[in-house]
């Protein structure tokens, strides 16, 4: 889409193109919940240049996502990303070299120290990736807190723990219990150590690169949400 309009406006947290309001692919208001967050997403379409570029607009895309799917059913959404908790990256250890396995546990052993204290539950965590179930109330319990987010949260919650690989660092994040860059280095030990033993691939730093962009827009969205 090439660019009609010459401002950008927000009016009672919904953007406007000189007096045309923006809807989102289903065709709903976009309506954003904080001032902040609807200053955020007038900027991206400020900085529109004479194409519609939507890979360059991600906390629109965001907004898009929590009103279009979350929205309509949140508790399905939740439900949905409450499955990564079965299986989430804190709970499989390297069993070895030695500096590797103490690199994970200082980095992941304090998120799952803060999530038994915070959720009362237990965690088994074991060395390989062969898959351990985890006990049910666990389980439970961490769906019911990621269910307790409204869906703007939720929406950014997504691809944070789809990138990190933890929903208990997901949930830590936002709970303010973790910093970003705190999730982000646990989240790539194991790739930073590949790294160091045999080297950087030029194909996976652009993946990486494009990874981090996505995880930093989703947590300056959560963060911009309330």
């Amino acid at each position: 889409m090439k660019r009609f309009w010459r401002e950008v406006h927000v009016v009672e947290g919904g953007i406007r193109l000189d007096d045309k309001p923006v809807r989102t692919p289903g065709r709903a208001a976009l309506m954003l919940p904080t001032p902040a967050l609807a200053e955020a997403v007038a900027d991206e379409w400020r900085g529109v240049g004479e194409t519609l570029d939507p890979r360059a607009m991600p906390l629109t895309g965001l907004a898009n996502a929590a009103i279009d799917r979350v929205a309509r059913d949140p508790a399905a959404f939740a439900a949905g990303l409450a499955v990564y908790g079965e299986s989430d990256l804190l709970y499989y250890r390297a069993d070895g070299p030695a500096e590797l396995v103490a690199r994970q546990a200082a980095a992941w052993d304090p998120l799952l120290d803060w999530a038994r204290r915070a959720f009362g539950v237990e965690f088994v965590v074991t060395s390989g990736v062969m898959h351990r179930a985890q006990p049910a109330e666990t389980v439970a319990r961490l769906g019911a807190a990621i269910a307790a987010y409204p869906p703007f949260a939720l929406a950014a919650l997504s691809p944070i723990g789809t990138i990190t690989g933890t929903l208990v660092g997901a949930l830590a994040l936002a709970d303010g219990a973790a910093g970003a860059e705190q999730l982000w280095l646990a989240a790539t030990i194991d790739e930073e150590w590949q790294a160091e033993q045999w080297g950087d691939d030029d194909l996976a730093l652009q993946a990486k690169a494009a990874r981090r962009r996505d995880y930093e827009a989703a947590v300056r969205f959560l963060a911009l949400a309330g």
